[in-house]
């Protein structure tokens, strides 16, 4: 059975904002007492990082290595965490699974909108602007580390530097199941917007024809009783959207499947 630490990073993109309360309402449900696990919220220290997302990711990972025999499932509300949750677990050179409908495979002269919450696992693998990762003083790891499963918006180029990287994809979550667990840590990177936006409504980023919940509920109970599991972090839904609340609800039921591992 993991032993868990739950850590809030209540940012966007950097930024503390008021209207986004999605990791505190994690936090009032309880989930941490679900898992048996304390709850910590990290704290960046803006004043020392030319950089807000640098700062936050800082904090991250700093809580990470302040609870090394406890394995961290992070809540997040954007995807560039994932340099700060990577960061944390470095001394275990973990492998990366990718949940995600988005490559977030962009780079600053791929991405036709220029959002960076679009470009953090290209930065992760050395591609594109590298100044999260140096900021960070964080090595970009093998492509054929990663693993992505259930994309299925892509936008061209992005699409086409994923398919000719040594990245591992995966079109359905049978296919994942299928294939052989990787033989050391394990970083599962859970963005919710993979579940079908029907049942998982609320995304800013909102894409049909993906994994029903229950299904996705079914691979992360099947992923995490496989894997020596590093950390987890879930990529949360937008809480100023329409069906916020049908949103919490799906997400804690995917966060309590970890309680059976």
């Amino acid at each position: 059975m993991n032993s868990y630490v739950c850590i809030g990073a209540p940012f966007y993109l950097g930024e503390a904002r008021p209207d986004r309360r999605e990791v505190e309402e994690l936090r009032r449900a309880g989930i941490a007492d679900e898992l048996n696990a304390e709850w910590i919220d990290i704290e960046p220290d803006f004043g020392r990082a030319d950089d807000a997302v640098v700062a936050v990711n800082r904090a991250l990972a700093v809580a990470i290595l302040a609870h090394p025999d406890k394995v961290p499932v992070v809540f997040a509300n954007d995807c560039t965490s994932c340099l700060g949750m990577v960061k944390g677990l470095e001394r275990q050179s973990p492998a990366v699974l990718w949940y995600d409908s988005h490559g977030d495979f962009n780079t600053p002269e791929t991405t036709p909108s220029g959002f960076l919450g679009g470009m953090p696992l290209a930065a992760l693998v050395g591609r594109g602007n590298q100044h999260l990762m140096q900021g960070l003083e964080l090595r970009p790891i093998n492509e054929s580390d990663v693993s992505v499963t259930d994309v299925r918006n892509l936008d061209p180029e992005e699409g086409d530097m994923l398919r000719a990287s040594d990245v591992t994809i995966y079109d359905s979550l049978g296919a994942l199941q299928a294939a052989e667990p990787p033989d050391r840590p394990l970083y599962i990177h859970f963005d919710t917007d993979v579940v079908d936006c029907a049942e998982m409504p609320a995304m800013s980023y909102p894409e049909p024809n993906g994994p029903s919940l229950q299904e996705s509920i079914e691979s992360l109970k099947f992923i995490t009783a496989r894997s020596n599991v590093a950390g987890i972090l879930f990529s949360l839904w937008n809480g100023t959207l329409d069906g916020a609340d049908e949103a919490k609800a799906a997400t804690l039921e995917l966060i309590r499947a970890l309680k059976s591992t």
